[in-house]
């Protein structure tokens, strides 16, 4: 049985509006504006959310001397539940919390995952 579901990707930028509407133009989505430091893009087929972080830096790529910003989001019916299920998988609970409808948790390599209630 899976322990989450709705994988959502969510990117770091510096105007998340203007950028949920260039991904949604692209697509041909709807922009869902959240709040403006959290905006989404929707339509069939899925979501991109876009989140707003100061002083940004753009990635580097290919190098890695300011590396991609992503991470995942998924749903669960029940925070401590999902919790529990993926501290069992080997991720680590951030010391870092910063919301209540959502716990950020690491995964082995380090990279951040949130599970969010649905």
């Amino acid at each position: 049985m899976a322990i989450a579901r709705n994988p959502n990707l969510c990117i770091d930028c510096p105007d998340p509006v203007a950028l949920a509407t260039f991904y949604a133009d692209l697509l041909g989505w709807e922009v869902k504006v959240n709040d403006p430091e959290w905006t989404e893009a929707h339509g069939d087929g899925g979501a991109i959310a876009f989140q707003a972080v100061e002083n940004y830096r753009a990635p580097e790529w290919p190098g890695q001397d300011v590396p991609q910003q992503t991470h995942l989001d998924f749903d669960v019916d029940d925070l401590d539940v999902g919790e529990k299920a993926v501290l069992e998988l080997g991720a680590t609970k951030h010391e870092v919390q910063p919301g209540k409808t959502f716990r950020v948790f690491l995964d082995p390599a380090g990279h951040p995952f949130c599970l969010c209630q649905a």
